[in-house]
């Protein structure tokens, strides 16, 4: 686990050059197009035109949902046998065959084709698990920390234009074309992966010593002190992102048209997420992603607090929501700062600690949902902004004292070491 960002003069380094971060724009697409653009995005709208009923969608829809949260089960299956840029090639084109071949069937809805949509899903999430080992391969602090934000911008761009995409052309193309769409969307950015700096592999290695190695990274990751601060960082409540998918049901409330929402929250939203994730980038590296993101949380908090006082009418809700989606982009991008430094070098075991912590991150957009969902339902559409800023705030707070307070001691120790 890293404890403190490496010196600015890394960028100058010749591993620094050679990392490439960029890369990770096109790298993040494959999956973000399974998941974003297609599953979370216009599954239901092409469901929908087939008749099948909102409440059908829905379910199938969530059961779509389910590898991203388990995909810790069969994502470690990326640290061996092959690089994990050949995995991610692998399962690109898995995923894109499986896509074509669920679209190819009369009906999305049908059993086959959910089947086969859920068969393309669990590969989708190798490509993320392979995604993540490769950052944590990554040995220059700077370009960590720009890959994160590249990583985000790339997943949100890649999707919303999937989703654009797909909506659009639905009805002028059959279910087959809009399947190879799908299908190149996914496994041409996964092209990029031969670019990308070659990952190794434990070769000469029985199974014993390879297991061996990996419980001590895993302990070194997980059995650890500074752990427990890291995982209560990637499990809180702040910037979790779940008002994302809650903040159209309020636009009724603060008077909103749906064509201003389908814009505000569709495409133009994923615009605007994908611009706070670049900006994010500039944060110097100095400022340790744990601090970064932790007031990124403060910011995204207070966007909401718009909502929660403000009066209930349209401009309101625009603005809050601008700021909102703006916010929760940066702190998307900084959040996989905050789970690379906790995951620390990728060794044998990355993909699987990665996807392991990634899927503890996913925890807050659910347990907030439910929350922000109660909150409305007892004190009405204020409260649903309202506890999700209370609750963010409180949760930031306490762990930037806490993190601030760490870093002053270790600072302290540091001196009296050296004046010893």
């Amino acid at each position: 686990m890293q404890t403190a960002p490496a010196a600015e003069d890394e960028r100058d380094s010749p591993s620094a050059t050679h990392e490439r971060p960029w890369l990770f724009t096109f790298l993040s697409a494959p999956a973000a197009v399974v998941a974003i653009g297609l599953i979370d995005g216009a599954l239901s709208f092409l469901l929908r035109r087939e008749g099948v009923d909102p409440a059908h969608g829905a379910s199938i829809v969530a059961l779509l949902s389910l590898p991203h949260t388990l995909y810790f089960a069969w994502g470690p299956v990326t640290d061996f046998w092959m690089r994990r840029r050949t995995w991610l090639m692998v399962a690109a084109a898995a995923a894109g065959a499986t896509m074509l071949a669920a679209f190819s069937r009369p009906r999305l809805s049908s059993p086959s084709g959910v089947a086969l949509l859920f068969l393309g899903a669990c590969f989708g999430v190798l490509a993320v698990a392979a995604c993540g080992g490769m950052l944590g391969s990554l040995q220059s602090e700077l370009n960590r920390r720009r890959a994160s934000s590249f990583y985000q911008t790339g997943s949100l761009v890649s999707g919303a234009f999937a989703v654009f995409l797909l909506v659009m052309l639905a009805d002028r193309l059959s279910l087959i074309w809009l399947g190879a769409i799908v299908a190149a969307m996914v496994v041409l950015p996964s092209l990029f992966a031969l670019m990308a700096p070659a990952q190794t592999v434990a070769d000469g290695q029985g199974a014993r010593e390879t297991f061996a190695r990996i419980w001590r990274e895993f302990k070194q990751t997980f059995l650890h002190w500074d752990a427990i601060p890291y995982t209560m960082l990637v499990t809180a409540p702040f910037c979790s992102g779940a008002m994302i998918g809650l903040l159209p049901s309020l636009a009724a409330d603060y008077g909103v048209t749906g064509e201003q929402v389908a814009w505000i929250n569709g495409l133009g939203g994923a615009l605007l997420t994908a611009a706070g994730a670049f900006v994010a980038s500039l944060i110097p590296v100095r400022v340790r992603a744990p601090i970064a993101f932790i007031l990124a949380g403060l910011v995204n908090s207070a966007t909401m607090a718009v909502l929660a006082i403000g009066p209930q009418r349209p401009a309101v809700y625009l603005a809050g929501t601008v700021l909102f989606l703006f916010s929760i982009g940066a702190g998307y991008s900084l959040f996989t700062g905050v789970v690379l430094e906790f995951l620390g070098d990728s060794g044998k075991s990355g993909s699987a600690r990665y996807a392991l912590i990634n899927s503890m991150g996913n925890l807050p957009v659910a347990y907030m949902a439910y929350l922000d969902g109660r909150a409305y339902a007892h004190w009405g559409p204020r409260a649903m902004p309202a506890a999700d800023a209370v609750l963010s705030f409180a949760g930031a707070m306490v762990l930037l004292g806490h993190f601030v307070v760490s870093r002053r001691r270790k600072q302290a120790r540091a001196t009296v070491i050296l004046r010893g």
